[in-house]
């Protein structure tokens, strides 16, 4: 049962944004900071990676746990609702599903992608080798 009414639920899920989220500007500020450049958003790739790195040919999708459905048993951000749980199930299960098309179209065009999870930019620095790694490598 949900704690508070319906008409607030929806304006909370009407606040809910797609750009410049909070994990996703921790990226971009580690990512800049090591010296990178990139393209925000890139509307002609699919998925609209949020960071690209087009001389690259490499693109960084940061995701919401709980919109992207990370899978890591120790995320407690992904969890499902526990009112109108179907329709919350099958709804991000087409956004997984989706995710996982547009990185093989990707991968298909010559991309190579790297995903930063919300959990994980709470310790950026563990992510930032990460990051340089998949950035450095041919």
């Amino acid at each position: 049962m949900d704690t508070i009414s319906p008409e607030r639920r929806s304006e909370n899920m009407r606040n809910i944004r797609g750009k410049n989220t909070k994990p996703e500007l921790i990226v971009r500020k580690a990512v800049f900071a090591m010296g990178y450049r990139y393209r925000l958003h890139a509307a002609h790739l699919p998925g609209k990676p949020d960071l690209v790195f087009p001389r690259l040919h490499k693109a960084i999708f940061v995701h919401g746990c709980f919109w992207h459905r990370h899978a890591w048993s120790g995320c407690k951000i992904a969890r499902l609702p526990k009112s109108n749980s179907g329709y919350w199930l099958e709804k991000l299960q087409r956004n997984a599903a989706r995710d996982v098309l547009r990185r093989a179209e990707l991968r298909k065009a010559g991309w190579k992608t790297l995903i930063i999870w919300e959990c994980q930019t709470r310790s950026i620095a563990g992510q930032a080798r990460r990051i340089r790694r998949f950035l450095d490598e041919g």
